[in-house]
């Protein structure tokens, strides 16, 4: 069985499928108590993530700055 992969090294892109995944799994009922409880935690976890991952962006999106002159840069970003 292959090892699943930590969380935190996931892109935003590969968690929200594994997501996915578990979502579908969790709807089709086909799945014992135990299980369902595993992959649902897993799930919360990776919602978590991807939350972050999209906050991250969205902070990283509101610095670009549009100047007087009408030119486009950019702004450092404290996201903690």
């Amino acid at each position: 069985m292959a090892s699943v992969p930590k969380i935190e090294s996931l892109s935003f892109e590969a968690a929200l499928e594994e997501l996915e995944q578990i979502v579908q799994k969790l709807e089709g009922g086909a799945v014992e108590l135990e299980q369902s409880i595993a992959i649902y935690e897993r799930g919360s976890a990776l919602k978590a993530h991807c939350e972050e991952k999209l906050k991250t962006a969205r902070l990283k999106i509101e610095k670009i700055v549009l100047s007087a002159q009408g030119s486009v840069s950019t702004a450092p970003t404290d996201i903690s």
